[in-house]
């Protein structure tokens, strides 16, 4: 046993395989930690856009409102460039006071309602906090309302009122203002909230460790058919891969029961693009450093989990993760998978951003080839005897 152990710790690929396993916890460590660090200060950065149709008390709230909200907000005249908006993610909700808020506030035996827009189609944690705001703004109003009614009471109040008739008009001033919330692009459930996470984790590991091995396998072919056909070569294999792996991932999203919006062949093309993305990217960093490469995918793995928006609303993190996420992949197929499953603007922006960043990557490696190529072409020949 321990002869057998001694020969195991001296195999490069025991080594290796310990050093990965130890890099997992150290980078995820810290990308995760500092990722996630300060996000409860940084919904300050969450806009609301308030739409607001009254002369009257709408008015007063609107503008309480829009100055002490935690968040930015937007006064903006028209609903419907306001859901056109919230539809883009531009906010994370529309606040409306409609025409007769005030009317209905005058009004015995009425409510006034605030109508609230939320689209479901982000992180979950959007969802809970925007619902949070809702439920304060009604309550803020509540008061203003209330104070509003009773002094319009009290000044026309009968001393001869009878119990019955003062009862009434405690239940009418104690809530004049409610809620009314919608939300648009609905989750059907929490699997269906993890997908677009679920499939980015899958398609990035996936790319990565096959990356990885074909790695190996391309050092074989290059020897025997030199550095551009092998190059070639991979690069035709990813597109058959992402194509094949796509048809699979879209096939088990629908079969067990995934929502969609888009056609199954513009959800299979989408999700096969995502791939071939990610597949470009992880192979770029093993052609520029070799096997320390796989150092750098794992760092991109946990950035990409922790910046793309599948877990945590980009808005919320810190600068340096929301400027980063800009130039990967995860995040670009994040918005693309919510827009496709549950709804949103069009997938070109994503599709032509994921296209980009492959063409860019493909473009790295090459030059990563040609590099190497040409410095083993000029290297002194060892001289003979």
């Amino acid at each position: 046993m321990k002869n057998a152990m001694g020969l195991l710790l001296r195999q490069p690929t025991t080594i290796i395989g310990v050093v990965v396993a130890l890099m997992f916890q150290l980078i995820f460590s810290i990308v995760w930690m500092t990722g996630y660090n300060g996000i409860t200060d940084n919904t300050k950065n969450l806009s609301i856009a308030i739409v607001n149709e009254d002369d009257g008390l709408g008015a007063n709230i609107a503008d309480g409102l829009a100055a002490n909200l935690p968040f930015q907000t937007e006064k903006m005249d028209s609903l419907s460039a306001a859901q056109t908006k919230l539809n883009t993610r531009g906010v994370q909700m529309v606040l409306y006071l409609a025409s007769d808020f005030s009317k209905q506030l005058q009004t015995p035996g009425q409510t006034a309602q605030i109508h609230y827009y939320m689209n479901e189609s982000n992180p979950q944690l959007i969802k809970t906090i925007m619902q949070s705001v809702a439920g304060n703004v009604t309550v803020l109003a509540n008061k203003q309302a209330i104070a509003a009614g009773a002094q319009a009471i009290l000044t026309q109040v009968n001393p001869n009122l009878s119990a019955a008739e003062a009862r009434q008009s405690a239940q009418e001033l104690s809530e004049r203002v409610t809620s009314d919330i919608q939300t648009s692009n609905k989750v059907n459930g929490m699997q269906n909230q993890m997908v677009p996470m679920m499939l980015v984790f899958a398609c990035f590991v996936g790319s990565m460790m096959k990356a990885q091995n074909l790695q190996i396998s391309v050092n074989i072919v290059l020897r025997k058919y030199g550095k551009w056909n092998a190059f070639g070569a991979r690069a035709m294999l990813n597109v058959i891969a992402a194509v094949v792996i796509g048809l699979v991932s879209t096939t088990m999203v629908h079969l067990l029961g995934g929502q969609s919006v888009v056609s199954f062949a513009t959800m299979w093309g989408f999700v096969s693009l995502v791939l071939l993305a990610f597949m470009f990217f992880a192979q770029m960093f093993l052609i520029l450093f070799g096997n320390a490469g796989m150092l750098l995918n794992i760092t991109m793995l946990s950035t990409q989990l922790v910046s793309s928006g599948a877990i945590v609303p980009r808005e919320l993190l810190s600068s340096f993760y929301n400027r980063v996420s800009d130039y990967l992949p995860a995040t670009y197929a994040v918005e693309g998978i919510m827009n496709m499953l549950f709804g949103g603007p069009s997938l070109g922006t994503s599709a032509m951003a994921l296209v980009w960043i492959l063409v860019v990557c493909l473009a790295i490696g090459a030059a990563g080839v040609a590099v190497r190529r040409k410095k083993r072409e000029t290297a002194p020949v060892p001289a003979t005897s």
